[in-house]
């Protein structure tokens, strides 16, 4: 049964990673066609996708969004688990289950209401006089907003690992309840800050549903672009993009993993060492 298990788990992993496979190796086919190996090696399909203006704007437009909503999202988050953390267990259940609705909640449906939202306080800007419209702002809020949930997801646990009494030690040691958050908490929780941090930026990264509905024609990234390029012929560099694309992504999975781990040895460190 254990064979039979293993080699059940290797075709499920086959299935899943096989088109990912096919994908990198046909961004260094010579030819264009998407079926067909030309012979050569080549990285001309990724000296183009670098030389193709609209998609290193959207690239640029999709950093900064990810930049700026993962460190935003991720400063709420983490003080919206701290504040959880600190009720009492009704409401800290409850506070929980609204913050797991977005995360469950389907993407069209926080798209489409977000969307509306934003619609809904343009026409008031209009009508008060302001040139208003779906930009850069609206996206990032938009990206900003369903991050949240993720990082107190992250964050919550690690308050929960925390001495109880580090907190009210610093308080009886003189510090105020600000400093002694920046002095004793934040240090003990930044292993889920930072696993919140990068799990946001990657969310923002590739988001495309929530993207479609609050961005204008000024704020396109790089889903928005490649849909786009859908509808016509699929060029080539959009395989090396996104070969370039699922490298980001598994770097920063690396890294989150390798900080659990890490983190995971110090917990164990410490119990001995109490023990």
């Amino acid at each position: 049964m254990k064979i039979l298990s293993k080699i059940y788990t290797w075709l499920i992993f086959a299935f899943l990673y096989a088109p990912i496979v096919v994908l990198i190796v046909f961004s260094f086919n010579n030819s264009k066609s998407r079926s067909v190996w030309a012979g050569e090696i080549t990285f001309k399909w990724y000296v183009e996708l670098f030389k193709d203006r609209e998609i290193m704007d959207a690239l640029l437009n999709t950093l900064l969004v990810a930049v700026v909503s993962a460190i935003v999202a991720t400063i709420i988050g983490t003080f919206a688990a701290i504040g959880i953390h600190s009720m009492n267990k009704k409401l800290r259940n409850t506070w929980m289950m609204v913050n797991n609705i977005p995360m469950v909640n389907p993407e069209i449906v926080t798209g489409v209401s977000l969307g509306l939202m934003f619609t809904f306080f343009i026409e008031i800007l209009k009508n008060l006089g302001f040139d208003a419209s779906l930009n850069m702002l609206t996206l990032i809020l938009a990206h900003i907003t369903f991050n949240i949930p993720y990082v107190v997801l992250s964050v919550y646990p690690k308050l929960r690992q925390m001495n109880p009494y580090s907190y009210e030690a610093a308080l009886d040691l003189g510090c105020t309840p600000i400093k002694s958050i920046f002095k004793v908490v934040l240090p003990e929780i930044m292993p889920g800050v930072i696993t919140g941090l990068i799990m946001a930026f990657t969310l923002s990264l590739d988001d495309f549903v929530i993207s479609y509905f609050t961005s204008g024609p000024s704020a396109q990234t790089l889903p928005l672009v490649i849909y786009a390029m859908t509808k016509r012929r699929i060029s080539p560099k959009v395989n090396a993009l996104s070969a370039i694309m699922f490298a980001v992504v598994l770097i920063l999975l690396i890294i989150v993993n390798l900080r659990q781990s890490k983190d995971n040895k110090s917990n164990d460190r410490k119990e001995k060492s109490f023990i």
